[in-house]
């Protein structure tokens, strides 16, 4: 009987030969003559760029690493146990009244033995707080103070060019604590570094302000720290950069505030009335302050900080 389907033989020896691989997985021969170097494998290009990228990583991490441990010497931990009912009375500071901080405690010194903080700024809006905090702290420490222009400023009004007084003979710099230098540049808001070089650069007055505030090694609790911080950042963005409405609003509660206390947050002067008395001088709103505010004013001019500022709004 004839077969209903034909089918092809499998059993080819030609066919099998013709068509299967010598074997499934291709292996490089491990057996070389003795003394022969091995062959040179190729390096896939996406595994080398991986490398190179996790390599960069690293790197920067480590930076990272450097600088907040750095910056983490700074931060001051607020005692655990204080009576809430007292926190105008207690942990106040004043930083025109206490001996110098050891810098190397609150930096560390890992920076070396100067520690320079570069300050950019506009000279068509000068940081009248931050050339106060120079002055209080040329009152602490040994400072190298330095004016420069960058090339983006095509002038600078000469009583900023000599914002930090006249320069005496200088001495090395290994003598000095601190180095402070402020370069009148073409930049929208003022920013700072500090030492590190790979160090993201703080920006805004109100942000550097802080930090050269805490070069004093102050010690408040948590609920005097919210406190300053608020005005600090009412000075700037309501007082300074506000509306007329929103500065109105400001000056009556620092009127009610000044009122209950001679400064803005308890007895002493802290950064809010450094910040706050610089953003009035700023605004123009100094001679229409109300009755306690215009006393708080006085108060602050009567400090030398705030009396060589003054010279430079004229």
């Amino acid at each position: 009987m004839p077969a209903m389907y034909k089918v092809r033989p499998l059993h080819s020896v030609g066919v099998l030969a013709e068509h299967l691989p010598g074997c499934m997985y291709a292996l490089p021969n491990l057996h070389r003559p003795h003394g022969t170097a091995a062959p040179q494998e190729e390096v896939d290009p996406s595994l080398q760029a991986l490398e190179c990228r996790q390599e960069e990583i690293l790197k920067r991490l480590y930076e990272l690493k450097s600088a907040v441990d750095g910056l983490s010497k700074m931060i001051q931990t607020p005692d655990a146990d204080f009576d809430v009912t007292n926190i105008i009375q207690t942990d106040e500071f004043s930083p025109l009244a206490t001996n110098g901080a050891d810098l190397d405690l609150m930096l560390g010194k890992d920076y070396g033995a100067l520690k320079d903080v570069v300050i950019n700024a506009n000279p068509s809006l000068p940081p009248l707080s931050l050339l106060v905090i120079h002055s209080l702290l040329c009152e602490r420490y040994k400072i190298l103070s330095a004016v420069h222009t960058h090339s983006s400023v095509k002038s600078v009004p000469e009583n900023l060019l000599k914002c930090f007084g006249e320069q005496t003979k200088q001495q090395p710099r290994h003598e000095y604590q601190l180095g402070f230098t402020l370069i009148w540049k073409d930049v929208p808001k003022p920013q700072m570094k500090f030492s590190i070089q790979t160090m993201c650069p703080i920006e805004g007055e109100g942000n550097i302000a802080r930090f050269l505030f805490s070069l004093f090694g102050q010690k408040y609790n948590a609920v005097t720290s919210t406190l300053i911080d608020s005005w600090v950042d009412t000075a700037i963005f309501q007082l300074k950069e506000g509306s007329s409405k929103e500065r109105g609003a400001v000056l009556r509660s620092m009127n009610a505030a000044l009122g209950k206390s001679s400064w803005l947050v308890g007895s002493e002067l802290t950064l809010a009335d450094v910040v706050a008395w610089c953003a009035l001088q700023q605004t123009g709103a100094a001679n229409t302050a109300p009755a306690n505010v215009q006393k708080w004013m006085k108060s602050c001019e009567n400090l030398a900080p705030f009396s060589s500022v003054m010279k430079l709004l004229k």
